[in-house]
């Protein structure tokens, strides 16, 4: 339970860190830490207006996208503390979740009939389709390497002790950041600040959701940088600390990693669109060579 709720409060903090680092290195006056909480509580007040072209998947589709968001929160440990879920092969579940609600965001937008937003989702189904492999990879070179299928068990004996193990969580931790920007529509793959339809992925399928519904979609990207942010952390925080000390470095690290996103997206530049399958595949041959450096420590591979 603890895990949860701290996930919670770290994810409400996230954007605005983001906002905050990309208006200082801009030299612009900061916006508050709570900005983008202000906007959300300023939706719920508004009323959701919908298009007559639409049907009921489009009022589904938010409310299904958030609560596969705030499900998949339950199975991410913190250190030593378990998530409020976990059994064995959780993270192909967690997967599935996200894939749920990606899902019925892809047909939500479609069904507004609107040629932009049907673009928008067609370059979000490819994006999720091609990162997803990298992520199954990963994960499950993980489970080769510790013998186990849980995300808590998992982390829990993830040992790092020679210089291949220390390999594999720094490329890790590469793939996770990466990810996170994939499945948040951030750059490289994706502008959050765009307003240019033909190059919009993410904001281009939203353009038809308004108050209640577009909260919750802002909502459910909070929870998910919360989510890989966790991740992340449980590849740094020693397992061996008190908690206390643990949830500290915890914080630190999620803040650490609003940081980075907000210096890339303000010193990367955005990739050509024909170049983001290819940049995509990338990723999966990174967590193959992640794959192989497992087989080799476990001795599956012998080298003479």
């Amino acid at each position: 339970m603890i895990s949860f709720i701290i996930l919670i409060f770290s994810s409400i903090f996230f954007v605005g860190i983001i906002s905050q680092t990309k208006a200082m290195i801009r030299g612009r006056k900061r916006p508050s830490i709570l900005q983008p909480l202000y906007a959300v509580l300023r939706l719920f007040k508004k009323g959701a207006v919908y298009s007559t072209t639409t049907s009921i998947i489009f009022k589904l589709a938010p409310i299904i996208y958030f609560s596969t968001v705030f499900l998949s929160v339950f199975f991410i440990p913190v250190g030593k503390l378990s998530g409020l879920l976990s059994f064995e092969g959780d993270f192909i579940y967690f997967v599935y979740l996200l894939g749920l609600g990606k899902f019925m965001m892809i047909i939500g937008a479609m069904d507004t009939g609107s040629s932009f937003e049907g673009m928008g989702a067609n370059r979000e189904a490819l994006y999720s389709l091609l990162v997803e492999p990298a992520f199954f990879i990963l994960m499950g070179s993980l489970a080769l390497f510790t013998d186990h299928i849980s995300f808590y068990e998992l982390f829990t004996h993830l040992h790092l002790h020679n210089n291949l193990t220390y390999t594999i969580s720094i490329v890790s931790i590469y793939l996770l950041i990466f990810m996170a920007m994939v499945e948040n529509s951030r750059m490289p793959i994706d502008d959050p600040e765009t307003h240019l339809e033909l190059t919009m992925v993410h904001e281009v399928m939203v353009l038809d959701n308004s108050g209640f519904d577009l909260a919750l979609i802002h909502i459910a990207t909070w929870l998910k940088f919360a989510v890989f942010g966790a991740l992340i952390s449980d590849f740094i925080i020693p397992t061996d600390w008190a908690i206390p000390y643990q949830i500290l470095f915890f914080f630190g690290i999620q803040i650490l990693f609003a940081i980075i996103i907000g210096f890339l997206e303000t010193f990367r530049a955005r990739n050509k669109m024909a170049k983001n399958p290819q940049w995509l595949i990338m990723l999966s041959a990174i967590a193959i060579v992640v794959f192989l450096t497992t087989l080799i420590i476990t001795n599956k591979i012998i080298l003479h």
